[in-house]
């Protein structure tokens, strides 16, 4: 058995507001599947499907409180492209942000509900992922983040050492998703957490119970009994949901 990461999804006071602020960032759609969450996916993308990492933005009642620790690393293929980019950015409603980078070649900004990304400068790596380059989890020990999260997913370990871990789709396409080395633990609840969705045919409760036995631990953000995703934690807190097979 195994499982994959096909969309993130991100808490928003404003669903529709954020929503429209990425589909524009990222050049791609937007529909809603229902009242409080809006869908965002690239023009003739038949989902799932690795070359993109899609993203539901989803309507909570909560303030962004805290830096994030999950963000998205946008991919630029020139200095006059990223000049460009983050100057189209900013005229959609993103900010700058200082998250302790220092001087740095990439650009921090944030999105217009204070979600932080940054847009890189051009390198040969992201040059196919997409417009989204890496999916990036802040965390304690990428070591052990590595282990389980390479377990966890179908998805390739590229890299590993004390200060990051690295994984792509197993077929070589679409965004990365790097685990990297920060200060200080998770203190609350993630408003941006990974979904995974296992195979077609394959059995999410047993999926369920092996993510378990790598580590996983069951957790609580208020969903209820009566949905239709299983909500677990991975080795250091990061909350994420199964999905059921597709």
């Amino acid at each position: 058995m195994a499982t994959r990461l096909v969309q993130i999804a991100m808490d928003a006071q404003d669903d529709s507001a954020v929503g429209r602020f990425w589909a524009e960032a990222l050049g791609w759609g937007m529909s809603s599947e229902g009242p409080g969450v809006t869908n965002l996916e690239p023009e003739g993308f038949v989902y799932p499907d690795p070359v993109a990492v899609c993203i539901d933005v989803v309507a909570v009642p909560e303030p962004k409180t805290v830096k994030n620790r999950l963000h998205l690393d946008l991919a630029t293929t020139s200095a006059a492209h990223q000049a460009e980019l983050v100057a189209r950015l900013k005229d959609l409603g993103a900010t700058p942000a200082d998250v302790g980078q220092g001087d740095v070649p990439w650009t921090v900004l944030a999105d217009p509900e204070g979600n932080e990304f940054c847009v890189l400068e051009p390198r040969e790596i992201y040059r196919d992922t997409g417009p989204i380059a890496v999916v990036v989890v802040d965390c304690v020990d990428p070591r052990v983040m590595a282990r389980f999260w390479g377990e966890a997913m179908d998805w390739t370990l590229h890299a590993v050492d004390d200060d990051h871990a690295t994984l792509r789709s197993a077929k070589g396409v679409g965004p990365y998703l790097e685990f990297l080395r920060t200060p200080g633990a998770k203190t609350v609840k993630n408003r941006i957490h990974l979904d995974l969705r296992p195979y077609p045919g394959d059995d999410k409760e047993a999926e369920v119970a092996r993510l378990r036995a790598l580590g996983a631990t069951d957790a609580d953000v208020g969903q209820g009994d009566d949905v239709p995703w299983t909500v677990l934690a991975d080795p250091e807190g990061n909350e994420f949901c199964v999905l059921t097979p597709r």
